[in-house]
């Protein structure tokens, strides 16, 4: 089958999914365009804000999209070839990763937009809800360790061909994130509206990509601490993230997620065209193995290292945080979630396709030390050379498409943990805000700083180190919060098989790997930190699922005796 023919089938399945599936799904959960969200309801001008759909899309979409969908499906790609990770990205985004992210979000705005965690508190035990709680801001602080890392990467490339491109992608980010404040300030302060405000500042964004190509930061510009540029871009990106975290949502979170998607679509469009017309013209043929075996000497066996490594390119815990810790609160109008919450989903499954494009035009073993992150970048500029963009610029475009969708990751998870923090706590106002944001950025400060050892002792990346755990927390998490979606509904009255197969599905794939995942790194030769903290997640996830069917099994005994 030809790269071209692939793309169209999977674009196709998506939009098919998205029509009559996503109609069943919000038929069942019984969306309704009368009923009040807690956007207007509960109204304060920081947190909860009446969001017009389309940017509401945006800030969700760049949100929920990280590099999860690029840098799992190449690494899973390159593993066990990119037949597997396909099959996955599409089943598992339109079955159980846009379920479970559009029930996600509909359960929150039923309970007033709290949280995954606060929603378990009213069905199951308070043990259980203060173990998802812990359980979830841990996860939290491994995605920000892990994309921490890997923006820090783009910034500063490890290939010294890269580095002019890295520079690039460094100035046009600094110059966005000013340019999404003055966006934020311009529509919600000098009450311009949305159709000027994009007008004005959508270009803009291209024209910082420009200002990047022609005054590149790079490493011999940027001081280096530790002697790394890498550690100096990792400390400005916690300054920014603490930043990001305490002001309030509409002044640069939500804006820079809107303007994001409009460079995030370019790339989506750029590369799947650029990918179509590549095939056509036999200038991208396929030469990666569409199946390379059953197992892998870094991530083991196909199953379940496959299911976890793909991550958010199929399903993923962290989009039930967005979704009930920032979207829900901005959601103007419930019919409003199936195109914000499952449209997004299949949105970023299309992303993930595009991300094994870039792996299947490869030879079998590209060598060179690529991070993922560049053989996206690369990928992308192979394709948008037919467009007749020069390499090099299409290279800088993947880059820096790339490096924003990390962003959002690390400012969104930053904001979403600080979330999680009050709640432990019962920490509010500025307090809250300061003292829960310090708490969820030490450790990944701490960490700027930290060799992490491989399995031959050499220092390797964080990224690399913590993936394997990083995607199998974030499986198990999209088990919990279906979960909680399935134990809501159920006492409702309403029965739920949608969500519970998909639920049994991630709980077993997800704790066998968490028990790889243990056995690797403190009885093998692996890394004690991600042993550690792999371990502390797994007993923790088995209070969680015992809490949780001793009170199914006390609702039942008392339902029995009434």
């Amino acid at each position: 089958m030809s790269l071209t023919l692939l793309i169209i089938v999977a674009v196709a399945i998506f939009v098919a999914a998205y029509r009559w599936y996503g109609r069943w799904i919000e038929h069942k959960m019984g969306a309704d365009a009368q009923r009040a969200t807690p956007a207007h309801s509960e109204h304060d001008g920081v947190d909860y804000v009446p969001t017009k759909p389309l940017i509401l899309f945006g800030h969700h979409f760049s949100s929920i999209a990280g590099a999860g969908p690029i840098v799992g499906p190449i690494i899973a790609g390159q593993a066990f070839g990119w037949v597997p990770a396909l099959l996955w990205v599409l089943i598992g985004s339109v079955f159980i990763g846009g379920v479970h992210d559009y029930a996600s979000l509909i359960a929150s705005v039923r309970h007033r937009a709290r949280s995954v965690g606060e929603v378990c508190r009213q069905y199951l035990s308070p043990s259980t809800y203060y173990s998802l709680l812990v359980f979830t801001w841990i996860a939290m602080v491994y995605v920000i360790i892990v994309f921490l890392d890997l923006t820090a990467s783009s910034f500063a490339p490890a290939a010294s061909e890269l580095k002019k491109e890295g520079g690039a992608v460094a100035t046009a980010s600094l110059l966005y994130i000013g340019l999404a404040f003055l966006f934020g300030l311009s529509v919600y302060k000098w009450k311009f509206s949305l159709t000027k405000g994009s007008a004005i500042f959508v270009p803009l964004v291209f024209v910082a990509l420009w200002v990047g190509l022609k005054l590149p930061l790079t490493t011999d510009m940027v001081p280096a601490i530790g002697g790394s540029v890498k550690n100096t871009w990792s400390v400005l990106l916690i300054v920014y993230c603490f930043v990001a975290s305490v002001l309030p949502v509409w002044l640069l979170l939500q804006p820079r997620d809107y303007l994001s998607a409009y460079l995030l679509f370019a790339s989506l469009a750029g590369g799947a065209l650029g990918a179509v017309v590549s095939g056509l013209s036999g200038q991208a043929a396929i030469n990666y193995p569409a199946f390379r075996g059953w197992s892998d000497g870094q991530l083991g066996l196909l199953y379940p290292a496959l299911f976890i490594t793909v991550a958010c390119g199929a399903v993923s815990g962290f989009h039930s945080m967005v979704a009930s810790g920032t979207t829900s609160k901005q959601l103007d109008n419930e019919r409003s979630a199936k195109p914000v919450a499952y449209g997004g989903m299949l949105t970023e499954g299309i992303l993930a396709v595009i991300a094994l494009a870039t792996v299947m035009v490869l030879a079998e073993n590209p060598g060179g030390g690529r991070t993922p992150v560049d053989v996206f970048a690369e990928g992308i500029g192979k394709f948008t050379s037919v467009l007749g963009l020069s390499p090099s610029v299409g290279t800088t475009f993947g880059l820096l498409a790339v490096s924003t969708f990390l962003l959002t990751t690390l400012d969104t998870c930053t904001r979403l943990a600080r979330f999680i923090f009050e709640e432990l706590f019962r920490m509010r106002g500025t307090a809250g805000r300061l003292i829960g944001t310090a708490a969820t950025l030490l450790l990944p400060t701490i960490m700027v700083f930290v060799a992490i050892p491989g399995p031959n002792g050499q220092p390797i990346p964080a990224w690399k180190a913590i993936w394997p755990a990083f995607g199998a927390t974030n499986q198990l998490l999209a088990a919990f919060a279906l979960l909680v979606v399935h134990t809501w509904l159920r006492h409702e009255g309403r029965k739920a098989t949608y969500i519970f197969v998909p639920m049994i599905f991630m709980f077993i794939t997800t704790l066998i790997a968490l028990t790889q995942l243990v056995y690797k790194n403190l009885l093998g030769q692996g890394s004690v930190f991600v042993g550690v903290l792999s371990l502390i997640l797994f007993v923790l996830a088995l209070v969680v699922l015992v809490n949780a069917l001793r009170r199914k099994d006390a609702s039942r005994a008392a339902t029995a005796s009434g």
